[in-house]
C-alpha cells in the first residue's frame, strides 16, 4: 500500500483542499491573459497608425515645417494658430463649409426619414425598396462626382438638356458661384440621403405595434399618432445618424475636389479643401498641420456637446 492517503473531509458537505502544483510545471494562462496576448498586436498596430500621425502633426503644428524645404524646422509656438484664427479667408471657408453642412445634413434628414416612413407602412416590396434606395451609397465618393459632373455640364449634361426640352433655359450649375454650392449639396444630398433612411428605417421597425394599436382603440388620428409616438421614439436613434453626417459632411473632400476644385473663385471651397491646397500645394505643413489640429478640436467639443445634448434627451 502506498503511504500517502487521499485527502478526506470531517463534514460531507466541505470540499476537499486541492494540492498546489508540481515544481517546476507551467501555469496555464488565464482568460484575461488571453485576451490581453491576443489584442496586444492590434492595439498596437492601431496606436501606430493613429495616435503617432495625430501627435506628430500636432509637434509639427507648431513649427514651420515645410516638405520642400530642406533644413531643420523652427518652433514658432501658436503663430500658426494665431494666423489661422485671425485670417479672413479662414472665416470664408468657415462659413461656406457651415453652410454646406447645414443645408446638406438638414435636408439629408428630412428626405431620409420621410422615404424610410413610407417605406415602413408598406408590407409588400420593402426590402425591395429599401435596396434600391441604398445603391447610391455604396458607390464611391468618386465615382459619384465623375456621373454628376457629367449630368450637370453645362453644354453637354443631361441636367440642362431635359431643362431644354421643357422649355427652360439652361443653368450653368458648376461654373457659377450661386449654383456651384447648391449643386454640391444635391449631389451629396443624393448620395447619403439613404444612409438617414437606413437608421430611421431601423428605428421605425423598432416601435412597438401595441402602441399603435392601443392608439387606433382611442380613435387617435395618424397625425397624433406620429406625434406623440412614432416622432419621439424614434428622434433619439434619428439624432445619432444626424451626428455622423455632420462630422462625415464636415471633412468633405472628394465630391470638392471632382466637382468644382473649389471653384468658381472659392465659392466651394471647404476648410478639407483649403487644408490640402495649403499642405499639398503651397507645401505649408506646419500651417497645414495646425489647420487639422484646429478642425479636430472643433469636431471634439461640438461632439461633446450633442452628446450631452442627447444624454439628457434619454433622461427625460
Amino acid at each position: 500500500m502506498s503511504d500517502s492517503a487521499p485527502l478526506t473531509t470531517d463534514h460531507p458537505g466541505q470540499a476537499a483542499s486541492v494540492t498546489p502544483p508540481a515544481p517546476g510545471r507551467s501555469r496555464r494562462l488565464s482568460d484575461r491573459g488571453l485576451a490581453v496576448a491576443f489584442t496586444s498586436p492590434a492595439l498596437l498596430l492601431l496606436l501606430a497608425m493613429s495616435v503617432f500621425p495625430l501627435l506628430w502633426a500636432l509637434y509639427l503644428s507648431f513649427t514651420d515645417y515645410s516638405a520642400t524645404r530642406g533644413g531643420p524646422a523652427q518652433f514658432l509656438w501658436f503663430e500658426n494658430y494665431t494666423a489661422i484664427l485671425t485670417s479672413p479667408q479662414v472665416h470664408q471657408r468657415a462659413l461656406t463649409t457651415l453652410i454646406y453642412v447645414v443645408g446638406a445634413v438638414a435636408l439629408q434628414t428630412v428626405l431620409g426619414f420621410t422615404i424610410a416612413y413610407l417605406i415602413s407602412r408598406r408590407t409588400h416590396g420593402r426590402g425591395l425598396l429599401t435596396t434600391l434606395f441604398l445603391v447610391p451609397m455604396m458607390l464611391s465618393p468618386v465615382v459619384v462626382g465623375l456621373f454628376w459632373r457629367f449630368m450637370l455640364d453645362a453644354q453637354f449634361g443631361v441636367i440642362n438638356s431635359m431643362l431644354g426640352s421643357l422649355g427652360l433655359g439652361q443653368v450653368e450649375w458648376l461654373t457659377r458661384q450661386r449654383t456651384a454650392l447648391i449643386s454640391l449639396i444635391l449631389v451629396d444630398t443624393w448620395q447619403w440621403t439613404p444612409f438617414i433612411m437606413l437608421i430611421a428605417l431601423a428605428g421605425l421597425t423598432a416601435v412597438p405595434t401595441y402602441l399603435y394599436e392601443a392608439a387606433s382603440i382611442d380613435r387617435a388620428s395618424q397625425w397624433f399618432q406620429f406625434r406623440t409616438i412614432t416622432l419621439p421614439l424614434v428622434w433619439p436613434l434619428l439624432l445619432i445618424a444626424v451626428l455622423f453626417r455632420a462630422i462625415e459632411a464636415f471633412r468633405l473632400f472628394d465630391l470638392v475636389y471632382i466637382l468644382t476644385s473649389g471653384g468658381p473663385g472659392v465659392s466651394t471651397e471647404t476648410l478639407s479643401f483649403h487644408v490640402y491646397k495649403v499642405a499639398f500645394l503651397g507645401f505649408n505643413t506646419g500651417t497645414a498641420s495646425a489647420y487639422g489640429i484646429l478642425m479636430v478640436l472643433v469636431v471634439i467639443v461640438l461632439t461633446q456637446l450633442y452628446l450631452r445634448y442627447l444624454n439628457k434627451l434619454k433622461e427625460d
